[in-house]
């Protein structure tokens, strides 16, 4: 029985880990995304008597935080970070959150956001709302500057500016939609020395390729446990049948 349940809880357990890995492959194409690293851990079941027991199980998945392939695109609102650092954006909840997916837009209230509709939040914490404009630029520094609707060609004014934050990889934490936030909940400090690429975006850092490889090697560990609790199935029965024929 303990090799039964042993099998049992490592089949289940790669099941999680190909959860995560088709996920990651689903986001291939997904801008600025960061690849989940499932890891397998062995945890001695306890009660009474001695732990003659143990389980796999999935652990909360690490993060790859390895920069993905930047590609230009000449657009004036799509911006990639060049090396470490995040944009700064409002979560669902309200609360600071930081992504890499540099592909923003404006919404019909003049509200700069990503693609996703998270608003992009200026340096001073609020929301970055711009009003009609002509033209439009976001320097390497996040700076935000145009001509107004109605100015003159060259009457270019600053509007806002982007908070850049470069936290320690070690205390963010990655939730479901992909945003990043601190796991202590504190805003990150402003970094002066992030510097955007404008005109260009990053794309995700997952791996097709390596991705339907695992996915392979996954399948065929899982076939493994599922072989191995058939043969426990059937020597058990043998062992019957042989304490019935004594």
């Amino acid at each position: 029985m303990d090799t039964l349940y042993i099998a049992m809880s490592g089949a289940n357990a790669i099941l999680q880990k190909q959860t995560v890995t088709a996920n990651n492959l689903a986001n291939a194409n997904t801008t600025g995304y960061r690849a989940d690293e499932a890891q397998f851990s062995a945890l001695p079941v306890y009660g009474q008597g001695l732990p003659t027991r143990a389980y796999t199980a999935t652990e909360t998945p690490s993060v790859d935080f390895q920069s993905g392939p930047v590609v230009h695109t000449g657009r004036p609102l799509d911006v990639a970070v060049n090396g470490q650092g995040w944009l700064t954006v409002q979560g669902p909840d309200g609360k600071e959150a930081y992504t890499r997916d540099g592909n923003l837009q404006l919404n019909g209230q003049g509200i700069l956001m990503t693609a996703t509709g998270h608003p992009v939040l200026g340096v001073n914490g609020s929301p970055i709302s711009l009003p009609p404009m002509q033209s439009l630029v976001i320097g390497s520094d996040g700076v935000i500057s145009g001509v107004p609707v109605g100015s003159q060609p060259n009457a270019i004014v600053t509007i806002n500016q982007i908070k850049l934050v470069n936290p320690s990889e070690k205390g963010l934490q990655k939730n479901p939609d992909g945003l990043f936030q601190n796991s202590d909940g504190k805003p990150a400090s402003e970094d002066g020395n992030v510097v955007l690429e404008p005109g260009a975006l990053e794309g995700s850092n997952v791996n097709p390729v390596n991705a339907m490889i695992q996915m392979l090697e996954d399948t065929r560990q899982f076939d493994m446990q599922t072989k191995l609790m058939q043969t426990v199935s059937q020597d058990r029965q043998s062992a019957n049948q042989l304490l019935v024929l004594t």
